[in-house]
């Protein structure tokens, strides 16, 4: 495996841990202001896609930036 694959594949595992945390948080801090469990899994399900949403965003814009190889 190359280092430039390596640092893709680390890159995307960190997102995903990332992504997981900000949802498991959201979730956590729905719970804390009484919402019902249906709900702080739907707002941490919000919370998960938003973040990998944005991770694709800003991926995007940097590639686009990068120029081609």
């Amino acid at each position: 495996m190359s280092d430039h694959t390596f640092l893709i594949m680390t890159a995307g595992a960190l997102v995903l841990v990332v992504a997981a945390l900000v949802g498991a948080g959201t979730g956590y801090l729905a719970r804390r202001d009484r919402a019902t469990y249906p709900t702080a899994v739907a707002r941490a399900a919000i919370a998960f896609a938003a973040t990998l949403t944005l991770a694709a965003n800003v991926t995007a814009a940097l590639a686009s930036l990068a120029g081609p190889r």
